[in-house]
């Protein structure tokens, strides 16, 4: 039963982190490469709170929540102007960057060895020490956060972002500053996924840069696109899909020396097949063009 709760742990954490994603791959049309930068900013932010300056864990979280969103302004406020090719290799570039400094910066970070003990949540006394206890936890944390993103999507300034998708120029020629837009919608899903790190650090207890990686944010992308761009529900189905693909190869008896390179194939030929065949996903409305 603990393995149950496990994936729906991580179900719940990932969720946060596609919805995060999808403001803006699927609501304001940014191609971002570097979602796992932020979800690594807020993990380390929250472990080395807790760890080594001895901070209660809810007042962590939070300013591992806005520390992340700060950080984005970093790569939003430079990179919002350019477009296409030029924007996904900044976001490419920072992810890069992030990674680098996580990894090289031993002495807070712990460098390749990452950092261990990381104190586990308590809320009013009561230690939420097992499977059970933390997907309550992080269902709650994760549901009132992806309730505060389905009420953003569908107030005006989910609307105001879909303008902005669709075509900037005529959201600009309506009056809205399209460049104040995606930053904002850059600082929303770095905050979150920022909240979503913290949620792993403490369930692991462990955090390493290599859990990081360009890689990282390439998975965190397939599960939107494959699940589909532009609504709620293609981030669920992707989510669900992608995260259970691995479980079941460990059913198959495949050794775990081969598994991992059977997954990346796996993840590859359907991000191929759906840019070929269905653009839009399984379950999403945007579609990214094929040029």
């Amino acid at each position: 039963m603990n393995y149950v709760f496990h994936l729906l742990t991580l179900i719940s954490i990932y969720l946060l982190l596609a919805l995060s994603l999808n403001i803006l791959v699927g609501y304001t049309g940014l191609l971002s490469m570097c979602h796992a930068a932020f979800l690594g900013i807020g993990a380390y932010i929250s472990a080395i709170l807790t760890l080594k300056l001895g901070l209660n864990v809810v007042a962590a979280f939070a300013l591992a929540t806005l520390s992340t969103a700060s950080v984005s302004l970093l790569v939003s406020f430079p990179t919002v102007r350019l477009k296409g090719d030029y924007f996904v290799l900044s976001t490419f570039a920072f992810q890069i960057i992030v990674f680098e400094i996580l990894f090289n910066w031993t002495s807070l970070t712990g460098g390749p060895y990452g950092l261990r003990g990381i104190p586990r949540v308590s809320i009013f006394g009561q230690l939420v020490d097992t499977p059970a206890k933390y997907f309550v936890f992080s269902g709650v944390v994760s549901g009132l956060s992806i309730l505060l993103i389905i009420v953003l999507l569908k107030a005006p300034f989910g609307r105001v972002l879909r303008a902005v998708r669709d075509d900037e120029i005529a959201a600009e020629a309506m009056g809205k500053n399209v460049s104040l837009v995606k930053v904002k919608s850059f600082a929303i899903a770095a905050a979150c996924a920022g909240l979503a790190g913290a949620l792993l650090a403490h369930y692991i207890t462990y955090v390493s840069a290599t859990s990081f990686t360009l890689q990282d944010s390439i998975f965190l992308l397939s599960i939107v696109l494959v699940g589909g761009a532009g609504n709620l529900r293609g981030p669920i189905v992707g989510t669900v899909l992608l995260l259970l693909i691995p479980e079941l190869l460990l059913f198959l008896g495949m050794p775990d020396t081969v598994a991992p390179n059977v997954r990346r194939m796996i993840y590859g030929l359907l991000l191929v097949g759906f840019v070929f065949f269905r653009p839009q996903g399984i379950a999403g409305e945007y579609r990214f063009e094929k040029t």
